[in-house]
């Protein structure tokens, strides 16, 4: 059989990148050919140079899909400040969280070069006892983290993760917005995530209350989810925003204490469509949430099926949300596993200019989940998803499916 020629080959290996749906591609030397760097190509999603001015801009084309690519482009852009854990898993450079520290061990970590950049507001709400460090002489992340542990070996030190966006967020694209329900009544619902845009027509009677920021800093993912999560009605709508719009944000601190306040605000359900590691600290605030009666709902991710779970939507009790397309099928992006309990639609729009991903089918089961429970109550999580599996449609394997969860909830 005659061999193909070194262009046929490289052509078709260039052209398998806009085939293959929501998943990042990466192109790599091809066995038997030189390195080849073709002029002016680069691949879509990913511009080197161009600069992040909000979370937005992490969030466009398909390939923003993939938490690997986001990651890669934050660090690029912005090596200062991120950087990554052993895992992979993105950080703030030079933060850390660091839990029950006594007075001798504060004073032994200053000394080592730490400063408590700040207490938080969760300690007493979430009764969770941690301060935000952060490293003043510059040293690589994992470096600093090795000097806090000699510093106060009792201690314990975790770092500040990044949570990012589960969905698109390409500020070009027109998201269909719903239209005023007639029916449902007003209800109170969270959600954390970017900033949210009030000015949009799913949101124009809902009552905003906001939290995190200083000013409003609308990002077209929250604002995207947002009106999944009100549809229209007159709402009240509790908005924690983690990034104020700056490109780097989601930090771990920032989310637990979005949590607190959403506690404080005695608010039932809360969504998030946000996704990244397992933290020791929001794994303790997510238990404590759930523990005084509130309902987590938080979108699986989009890393594909074979993909490790993903958090806050795998911890215990955390409702996980996979999403279908227009066909009710299930998105090839998705997260496939345990931590699926529903799926819900996960495309917002049509043709080219629809948005897609986990982020957006995560609302429409919080938005259900918020008729069924109006303040936070002892077991709300155990009951409010047995009311939800029975209003579910099954898809997939009998029972509790590893891509479909326990069904297809609608709005």
């Amino acid at each position: 059989m005659r061999r193909p020629s070194a262009v046929f080959v490289l052509l078709l290996a260039i052209a398998s990148i806009g085939v293959a749906p929501a998943q990042a591609q990466v192109l790599g030397p091809v066995q038997g050919l030189p390195n080849v760097q073709l002029p002016g190509a680069r691949l879509p999603g990913l511009d080197p140079v161009a600069p992040l001015h909000s979370v937005d801009d992490l969030l466009r084309g398909p390939l923003a899909l993939t938490r690997k690519v986001q990651i890669e482009t934050l660090r690029r852009r912005e090596p200062r400040r991120v950087d990554i854990d052993p895992h992979g898993a993105p950080v703030l450079r030079g933060e850390f969280l660091a839990t029950g520290l006594s007075t001798a061990q504060r004073d032994a970590v200053q000394a080592a070069g730490f400063v408590v950049d700040r207490e938080t507001s969760a300690d007493a709400t979430l009764g969770l006892d941690f301060v935000v460090l952060h490293d003043t002489r510059n040293r690589r992340t994992s470096r600093a983290l090795r000097a806090l542990q000699r510093a106060a070996p009792g201690a314990a030190f975790t770092y500040q993760h990044l949570y990012l966006p589960a969905g698109e967020g390409d500020a070009a694209r027109v998201a269909t917005a719903a239209a005023p329900s007639s029916v449902a009544p007003s209800q109170r619902v969270g959600l954390i995530d970017g900033g949210v845009d009030p000015g949009d027509p799913a949101l124009a009677h809902a009552r905003i209350e906001r939290h995190g920021c200083t000013t409003a800093n609308p990002s077209r993912h929250g604002t995207a989810v947002a009106a999944r999560l009100v549809a229209g009605d007159a709402d009240t709508l509790y908005a924690a925003d983690l990034w104020c719009g700056d490109a780097v944000g989601g930090a771990t601190s920032k989310l637990v204490e979005a949590l607190a306040w959403m506690a404080r605000e005695h608010v039932a359900v809360i969504n998030i469509s946000l996704v990244g590691p397992d933290n020791p600290v929001l794994a303790r605030a997510v238990q404590a949430m759930i523990a005084h009666g509130h309902v987590l709902v938080s979108a699986v991710g989009n890393d594909g099926p074979a993909a490790p779970p993903l958090y806050p939507a795998a911890y215990p009790d955390v409702i996980g949300v996979s999403g279908v397309d227009a066909h009710d099928r299930v998105l090839p992006e998705a997260g496939s596993g345990e931590q699926v309990d529903f799926c819900a639609s996960g495309v917002v729009g049509s043709g080219r200019n629809a948005l897609r991903g986990t982020s957006f089918a995560a609302p429409i089961v919080a938005r259900k989940a918020a008729r069924l429970l109006e303040a936070p109550r002892t077991g709300a999580a155990a009951q409010v998803q047995q009311q939800l599996i029975g209003e579910a449609r099954p898809l997939g394997a009998r029972g509790r499916d590893p891509r479909y969860g326990y069904g297809l909830l609608s709005p």
